[in-house]
């Protein structure tokens, strides 16, 4: 039953991580390996938090006017790939491992083939309706006109993310998970590179085409559209490396095919239609979790236009984008970080059917989360203007008092995702798909009423965002509490770490307010974080929230332990 079970959760491809039964049938054992990497385990949200940061140096390059122009591109680029390249990946992978699970080798590579040009095609169709409606997109959906043409620049980008969606499911599907690895931080890397390499050129050359029109705005124009270059040449040398990377295991793989134990060959159309099936309802729950930022851009201009404040709207979004979105999507990403494997390791007691087990791991990673993301969020607003000082050539006041509200989005998003993925890892797709787009439908309203109607601007935004992940947090938490039966533990696993949060927030404000016009803004942020985890773990050892377990398995934990039974908390 429970061989049954598992194998049901491969073929419908929710991308559960398991063992192949043989792992000399893979050769070299990389599999093994890579569940135990936190490098590999981690690769994808590293690598987003390294495209993130990528914002700050590019807003050096074309301004921060050419990053509102460059936002609605990357936002298309990055939603359609959710779906060509992440979506259709998970479903392909899951379908191939089932059938090498069974030795249907022929069957598995046939996946590969007919997904390949599945998703090509759909890639090659969504780039060519980009560029035939890049007017339409970038005027009516973005309210930027001149970001066209960073739009037309993202269509050729669809074509080689298609490639690597597929390459990345055939090696993940085959147990090589450390390719796919390595390939989202060349892909990160080399996006870095190209990004302001092709932006600062186009910039160059836009700056002489806005001499001859008289018009500053087109230098941007053409920067945003050289970033999105350089983001197709990361791709396209993502794509080569994978490539490389299949031609050079093709030969063990296909080795495979002489002890071929398929019944029968599965046809073109029934592998796609399977494709389909089980990547669109994931599809639909990132794109509209993913989606607001296309969103309250549009909002956002609009509110500028009414004002008559379209001077300066790009621009504010640019620092939008560029800084306040930064700094609060690596601090999420650290809290997503210390949880990501947890939902596994949920997901696995779950399969075994071991619920206290199941239950028990749910309350250790939320427990961990709040250890974690309650000081990220609180140290992120209190050292704001210190890490802008260190980080900016200047302070951007407006931009810093955005990051102090929204700071509490850490959390939430935190919670957020981890919820999410325990519904999704344990088969509750019906409730994901419904608190996803009740919470986006109450994003937009609030957003609507607050941006629209009250012309709050920025702020409007940031606290549509937080009642978002606020919704769509309580969301799910009520399904996974409900239909798994887990009971959330409030004062060990919430309420203290809140409090040991703040309280070293109070201690870090201070060394902020004394030591920033004395030592500057690096130094300032280094010494506050060193004073504050010193302090909250000293609080969080007094309100018998971690142990001497715990602390044995931190950096430095040797150093807490001595200490706590000095003073006679441990």
């Amino acid at each position: 039953m429970l061989v049954e079970r598992l194998s049901y959760r491969e073929y419908k491809g929710y991308g559960i991580t398991m063992r192949l039964r043989k792992r000399e049938k893979l050769g070299d054992g990389l599999f093994d390996r890579t569940i135990k990497n936190p490098m590999v385990q981690l690769a994808g949200v590293l690598s987003y938090a390294i495209i993130l940061i990528m914002r700050i140096p590019l807003r050096n390059v074309i301004g921060e006017a050419g990053i509102g122009l460059f936002a609605p591109a990357f936002e298309l680029f990055l939603l359609i790939t959710l779906f060509t390249s992440y979506a259709i990946t998970g479903a392909m992978s899951g379908i191939i491992r089932y059938r090498v699970k069974r030795e249907q080798f022929r069957n598995a590579k046939k996946v590969f083939r007919a997904t390949f040009f599945m998703d090509l095609f759909i890639s090659a169709v969504v780039s060519v309706l980009i560029v035939v409606f890049s007017s339409k997109i970038a005027s009516i959906l973005a309210l930027e006109p001149l970001s066209r043409m960073a739009v037309i620049a993202c269509a050729p980008v669809l074509i080689f993310s298609a490639f690597i969606g597929t390459y990345r499911g055939y090696f993940n599907g085959y147990g090589l998970g450390m390719l796919t690895a390595h390939s989202q931080y060349i892909e990160s890397i080399s996006m870095i590179i190209c990004v302001l390499f092709c932006s600062g050129l186009a910039y160059d050359y836009g700056t002489k085409v806005a001499q001859l029109k008289q018009n500053d705005a087109f230098a941007y124009a053409f920067g945003a559209s050289g970033a999105m270059i350089g983001v197709m040449l990361s791709q396209l040398i993502t794509t080569l490396h994978l490539l490389v990377m299949y031609v050079v295991y093709s030969g063990t793989l296909s080795g495979k095919l002489g002890m071929d134990a398929s019944r029968r060959m599965e046809t073109q159309y029934s592998i796609q239609r399977m494709i389909l099936e089980n990547s669109v309802p994931i599809a639909f729950v990132v794109i509209l979790s993913n989606v607001f930022m296309l969103i309250d851009q549009r909002m956002f201009n609009y509110c500028m236009n009414v004002q008559e404040m379209d001077g300066v709207r790009t621009t504010l979004w640019g620092s939008y984008y560029g800084k306040f979105a930064v700094f609060i999507g690596v601090g999420a990403a650290i809290g997503v970080l210390n949880v990501y494997n947890y939902t596994g390791r949920v997901s696995n007691a779950y399969e075994r059917e071991e619920y206290r087990v199941m239950r028990e791991r749910i309350g250790r990673a939320v427990r961990r989360l709040c250890i974690v993301a309650f000081p990220v969020a609180i140290y992120m607003a209190v050292l704001a203007k210190a890490a802008f000082t260190f980080i900016f050539e200047s302070v951007d006041e407006e931009v810093i008092v955005w990051i102090q509200k929204g700071a509490v989005i850490i959390v939430l998003y935190g919670f957020s995702f981890l919820f999410a993925q325990i519904l999704y890892k344990t088969r509750m797709m019906r409730e994901l798909i419904f608190t996803t787009l009740l919470s986006l439908l109450i994003h937009v309203l609030a957003a609507y009423l607050l941006v629209q109607r009250a012309y709050l601007g920025a702020d409007g935004i940031i606290y549509s965002l937080i009642v978002f992940f606020a919704v769509y947090a309580a969301l799910n938490f009520f399904f996974v509490s409900r239909n798994l039966k887990y009971r959330q533990e409030w004062f060990g696993g919430m309420i203290f770490p809140a409090a040991a949060a703040g309280v070293s927030g109070v201690v870090v404000g201070l060394v902020n307010h004394l030591l920033l016009e004395q030592i500057g803004g690096g130094l300032t942020v280094l010494v506050g974080i060193l004073v504050g985890v010193f302090f909250y773990i000293t609080f969080l050892m007094i309100l018998r929230v971690i142990g001497e377990a715990e602390l044995s398995r931190m950096p430095l934990g040797f150093f807490f332990i001595m200490f706590g039974k000095n003073i006679g908390v441990l």
